[in-house]
């Protein structure tokens, strides 16, 4: 038995692969309802089986840069196209939500104006991002993109999957700032330490991971140094 799978027995014995997405599934499916018209920003190609809402509601729309969306099928309505320049009508949408985007925005302003456009009275954001003040986005940010599609390599995924990092929209300060000429506004924000996946490469390293995850959950006021941070925004009527 290999000392990371040991460790996660003793340690994550209620963790399974992907915690973070189906914990990010759950939070979502608490708020959908089977009349809701929802939209996946950075929707992919599928690959992520948690963000699968369709049959769920009444439509499910995806849009990504990568023409694999159009692939997607957990999408209705696949579109190939930039989250910048969202190409739907305004008040469209009940629920918008993106799994990992926020910190790709070169400009998040451009991007959360546009969901406040597209999104109805009363309708609701949902994201999920790495902090920004958690470990490894901070080495992220000190480190350049060939190093990020190396390291993301040794831990299973294609180096085409490994997209730049701005960090510019992953904290509660930034959320409230984008969202200050708004009618977004930010109704929850919950910040999360579990099982170290970004570690996995190495027992030492791994180790070291868990270390950090008990520290940061055993102190309160260390919460600002976890690394999922998962918001709710509502769209006020104005």
């Amino acid at each position: 038995m290999s000392i990371i799978k040991k460790i996660n027995e003793i340690f994550y014995k209620n963790y399974d692969d992907n915690w973070d997405d189906k914990l990010f599934r759950n939070e979502l499916l608490k708020k959908i309802n089977h009349k809701f018209i929802i939209l996946d920003l950075a929707a992919g190609a599928g690959i992520v089986k948690e963000m699968n809402f369709k049959g769920t509601v009444k439509e499910v729309h995806g849009i990504d840069l990568d023409k694999r969306v159009l692939e997607n099928k957990y999408l209705d309505f696949p579109v190939v196209g930039n989250c910048e320049n969202l190409p739907y009508e305004d008040n469209k949408f009940d629920l918008i939500f993106c799994d990992n985007l926020l910190e790709h925005l070169e400009h998040p302003k451009k991007v959360f104006s546009e969901i406040n456009r597209v999104l109805k009275n009363d309708g609701i954001f949902f994201f999920k991002t790495p902090n920004k003040y958690h470990y490894m986005p901070l080495i992220s940010h000190f480190t350049p993109h060939s190093f990020h599609r190396w390291y993301n390599n040794l831990r299973g995924r294609d180096y085409d999957d490994t997209f730049p990092t701005f960090y510019r929209a992953n904290s509660r300060g930034n959320i409230k700032h984008l969202t200050n000429n708004l009618s977004l506004k930010i109704s929850k924000i919950s910040l999360i330490e579990g099982r170290p996946e970004y570690l996995k490469i190495h027992p030492i390293l791994y180790l070291m991971g868990l270390l950090y995850e008990r520290i940061v959950n055993s102190i309160s006021f260390l919460n600002f140094a976890r690394i999922l941070l998962i918001g709710e925004l509502k769209k006020n009527k104005k």
